[in-house]
């Protein structure tokens, strides 16, 4: 058949038709990765600086939590309003908890700098997922999640050793306040380009059932803030104090997961299979990457004493084999839940073999290439869930899916770091040196959650009922 009966050839992500919009999406993505990669590398002197203590994972954890609140909010008025409205509040809230970071005197101004930060990363990040579904066509989709994941390379190069060169010889303030050009010229770049962006032509959300989303996902983030900063202190309390502590902490996670069920589709929670499992497998896999990331630079710093532009080398290559991963996938033509039992077996190994090289004797560059192949199953895995559940999503819906697998991904993050942090509270001696078992224990635990991803991962699968087999491929 010659190409002209068999069509004209689809255009490229990068073609004329999309090249600014992909751009200018690449332009948002680019910011996210560089504010993760640097706050990240910067986050030890801080927590020197201003003696966090035992507060260092909340401030990970409460930008997470409020990504939540900013995932529902933003996914609800995106079915209703379009995501232009979402997009615009995302960017001004970021810039906002930037400028409180980059100004804090104490911690806690620090950890409330990054909540508010957080709501405006959950809101873009989900305008974002909307505007790919409304505008490319499902063959392109895969292409530009694995361009999405290429926006990581470069910050991932530079925001880390960046970051902890101006931590280490200026000051860590700058670098919160360099995010904010980026965060605004991301902005300026997309903004017209989806003028013609308006609400759903027949949206099946009316604004009474988004408002009900918003209060459950309130709902959602006061108790899971309630859940993780009771945890945190019940570690370091005693006596009754702990016991109450304790009690606040479960009633916190109790009240979250019967928010949940509210939020994400039904079935979820007991991975039901096809899009229930897709969601549930982003949460897994993030629970036990993010928070793992989130204490390697702080080990790396006490128990070998790498100063912290060296200690972003290992996320660098993480992002890197994100990035990698993320272009393969682009390219697969197997089942798609293969790819979320492969990308969950891997940083399962990878997460757990980072566990038992904590010893300073085991040379630094097998800590680079181990977390590197963590960084490639999330990007294989990851991007394979977007795909997935845009490809199972209408018009009408793509903005509440979008907003679940996010809100999955977000809680999921939220639920190791917060595990993590509370480990480290109960475990960890700043008085003593060394302490690499507690970095053991913490890494072998986070390996747990990639395990359950791999169950999840599996059932996945979209099964027809009349074949028995499963159909999608792209």
């Amino acid at each position: 058949m010659s190409r002209s009966a068999a069509g004209p050839r689809p255009a490229g992500a990068l073609s004329g038709a999309y090249r600014a919009l992909t751009l200018g999406i690449l332009a948002i993505i680019t910011c996210s990765a560089f504010e993760a990669m640097a706050v990240t590398t910067a986050m030890p002197v801080v927590a020197q600086e201003l003696s966090a203590g035992a507060g260092y994972g909340l401030a990970f954890s409460m930008y997470l939590t409020a990504s939540l609140l900013g995932t529902v909010v933003a996914g609800s008025r995106c079915d209703v309003q379009g995501p232009r409205p979402s997009l615009a509040a995302g960017m001004v809230l970021m810039t906002a908890g930037l400028v409180m970071s980059a100004l804090a005197g104490e911690f806690w101004l620090v950890t409330a700098g990054r909540a508010v930060s957080g709501l405006g990363g959950g809101a873009m990040i989900v305008a974002v997922y909307v505007i790919i579904g409304e505008i490319y066509p499902p063959a392109l989709q895969p292409v530009v999640f694995g361009w999405l994941a290429t926006a990581w390379i470069l910050p991932s190069m530079i925001g880390p050793l960046a970051a902890g060169l101006l931590a280490q010889y200026v000051s860590w303030r700058w670098v919160f306040a360099a995010v904010i050009p980026v965060v605004l010229a991301a902005y300026l770049m997309i903004w017209p380009r989806i003028r013609s962006l308006g609400p759903p032509q027949d949206p099946v959300l009316d604004p009474t059932l988004g408002r009900r989303r918003a209060l459950w996902g309130s709902l959602l983030a006061a108790a899971v803030f309630v859940a993780q900063w009771a945890g945190n202190e019940a570690a370091v309390a005693a006596g009754s104090s702990r016991v109450l502590l304790g009690a606040a902490a479960v009633a916190g996670a109790l009240t979250a997961g019967a928010a949940l069920s509210r939020l994400l589709p039904a079935g979820t929670l007991r991975l039901a299979r096809g899009l229930p499992s897709v969601i549930a497998t982003r949460g897994l896999l993030s629970a036990g990457f993010v928070a793992a990331e989130a204490f390697l630079p702080l080990m790396l710093l006490e128990t070998r004493g790498v100063d912290p532009a060296t200690a972003g080398l290992a996320l660098t290559a993480g992002a890197v084999g994100w990035a990698v991963g993320s272009f393969l996938q682009a390219r697969a033509r197997g089942r798609r839940h293969r790819m979320l039992v492969t990308g969950a077996s891997v940083l399962a190994a990878a997460v757990g073999g980072t566990g038992l090289l904590t010893a300073p004797s085991v040379p630094f560059w097998v800590i680079v290439v181990v977390w590197s192949f963590a960084g490639a199953a999330m990007g294989l895995a990851l991007s394979s869930t977007s795909v997935m559940v845009l490809a199972l999503s209408t018009s009408a819906d793509r903005g509440r899916n979008s907003a679940s697998l996010q809100i999955s991904d977000q809680l999921g993050a939220v639920a190791g770091t917060a595990a993590a942090g509370i480990l480290f509270a109960l475990l960890h001696n700043p008085s003593a040196s060394g302490q690499t078992g507690v970095y053991s224990v913490i890494w072998l635990v986070l390996a747990f959650f990639a395990c359950l991803g791999i169950l999840s991962g599996a059932r996945s699968a979209i099964v027809t009922p009349n074949t028995g087999k499963v159909p999608f491929t792209a």
